[in-house]
């Protein structure tokens, strides 16, 4: 088994974080998306060596587990690496350390390699070298034992519309965007009471500048389900799992 990763620091911002002084869900994507691309431009498969051909990677699946929460005055140290693809999915881990090395969150993610004309899908052998030298490393950063979000049968709805602030360079919402998007169907005074968890995100479906997102939030115990529908089609599917916030 290859020892590889692409291991990467970061200095956190003050608006990296929320009114709980904790590490947004959209910022410790947005880091763990770096360091995605910081490793696949080390592999020779980045966005710069695909864009010429055609080629881009989606992410479809992420889910995170966390030790303790994130706080302001962290620093962070991410460290990823790809997992043997299998058939058109490509897996991703994460672990995320602190200031004083300890764990302090796990991601695993699965992604998807694409023609950009069409977003239809792709073979790893498209890669040509890059995957055929690629050290993939088998070891798992958090086991995922359900990746599929449970359908929701309805709930409290809440309206946005995507705008082009929230469109990365393939011209859809940036699977970050979405963390914020839902978190804001809570209140302050519910997400101040709690602590998350752990989270998982499944994306279905490109939303585009100026579509209208219809979010439905369901809640059982210390689980909340939110969905995101745009033209009455199910576009991304959101899990959070709370625990109570010590005292």
């Amino acid at each position: 088994m290859s020892a590889y990763a692409n291991v990467k620091k970061y200095e956190l911002r003050y608006s990296d974080f929320d009114f709980k002084d904790e590490l947004k869900l959209s910022a410790l994507l947005s880091l763990t998306q770096e360091s995605a691309g910081a490793s696949a431009d080390e592999l020779g498969f980045g966005y710069s060596d695909l864009k010429p051909r055609g080629l881009g990677f989606i992410v479809v699946h992420t889910y995170c587990e966390f030790r303790r929460p994130i706080l302001l005055g962290d620093m962070l140290t991410v460290e990823t690496w790809p997992l043997p693809p299998r058939h058109v999915i490509f897996e991703r881990d994460y672990r995320v350390f602190g200031g004083k090395g300890e764990e302090v969150a796990a991601l695993a993610s699965r992604w998807c390699l694409v023609d950009l004309k069409d977003f239809t899908l792709t073979v790893p052998e498209a890669l040509g070298e890059a995957h055929a030298n690629c050290p993939y490393r088998a070891e798992k950063a958090v086991d995922v034992s359900v990746w599929k979000i449970p359908r929701i049968a309805g709930g409290a709805e809440r309206r946005i519309r995507a705008a082009a602030g929230d469109c990365d360079h393939y011209l859809h919402v940036n699977n970050a965007r979405y963390a914020d998007f839902f978190l804001d169907c809570f209140s302050m005074e519910e997400l101040a009471k709690k602590q998350i968890s752990s989270f998982r995100i499944a994306y279905a479906k490109q939303v585009k500048e100026g579509s209208e997102l219809t979010i439905l939030r369901s809640d059982a115990g210390n689980v909340s389900t939110l969905e995101a529908f745009a033209n009455g089609e199910l576009c991304t599917q959101f899990q959070i799992v709370f625990s109570e916030r010590p005292q």
